[in-house]
């Protein structure tokens, strides 16, 4: 976004995400709808470039076409708003809980949510006793087969609404231990709940270990966090699991 941009352009640039961004953003800056025309001369892309890509944003609903032939902020912008909304509407004090756990453990803890219909990773911290894993990152979709943090979480929910969520995402075999059956994972998330720790044992990454533990909204909220340590081999102390359950009870919300 403008005056957001690093001092170095990466090597990896994703050219049509990059022109898709700023055709949004002069459509934001505009006042009322703007014509593709005006959107080619402002974001200096040809005018065949900015007819694809205005089409692909108004079929995504983040661009919408009026009847004169315009384009106005589509339905899925505030849509999105409401889901970073969603995010930071995390616990009290959060990643200082957070850094806390990971400094007395020295493994990196994390936390995770509902975001709209989606389970997402809210915030981390990284400790030096853990793998980095690069799939687990602050606005990224965890896993939920597959991750404490997203067993955990999916154990939450009603049945029927559990398995349409799996359905949708998908059981990906990340490793050879990884849960790729339905039932199976019914099974599995049978003894989960509020005040148990999840543990997944290379079902995400071999080799590394997570355990997780729910925390709770508070009265009359639908919904649940979740906390998580990652440990490299395959346990994770009883000592950890404390800490653990203290920076739960630290998050909850009474």
């Amino acid at each position: 976004m403008t005056g957001s941009h690093p001092a170095e352009e990466p090597h990896d640039l994703v050219q049509s995400v990059s022109r898709a961004l700023r055709v949004l953003e002069e459509v934001t800056r505009s006042k009322g709808p703007i014509t593709v025309k005006a959107l080619a001369r402002r974001t200096e892309l040809n005018l065949s470039t900015t007819y694809h890509l205005v089409r692909t944003l108004a079929y995504e609903g983040y661009l919408l076409r009026q009847q004169d032939g315009r384009y106005d902020v589509g339905p899925e912008v505030p849509r999105r708003f409401r889901d970073l909304r969603t995010t930071m509407d995390r616990p009290p004090d959060a990643h200082r809980v957070l850094s806390h756990l990971a400094s007395t453990t020295h493994r990196s803890a994390y936390l995770a949510g509902f975001v709209g219909d989606r389970i997402m990773i809210t915030d981390l911290v990284e400790g030096s006793a853990s793998p980095y894993l690069e799939d687990i990152e602050v606005g990224l979709e965890a896993a939920a087969h597959a991750t404490a943090l997203g067993k955990a979480l999916l154990a939450t929910l009603p049945t029927a609404r559990r398995r349409r969520y799996l359905a949708e995402q998908g059981m990906r075999p990340f490793t050879r231990r990884t849960t790729v059956d339905v039932d199976a994972l019914e099974h599995e998330l049978a003894t989960a709940g509020p005040g148990r720790a999840v543990l997944d044992r290379g079902h995400f990454r071999d080799e590394v270990t997570c355990a997780a533990t729910l925390v709770g909204r508070g009265a009359g909220q639908a919904s649940w966090w979740a906390v998580a340590v990652s440990e490299r081999g395959e346990e994770i102390t009883d000592d950890v699991i404390s800490h653990l359950f203290r920076a739960a009870k630290d998050l909850t919300v009474s």
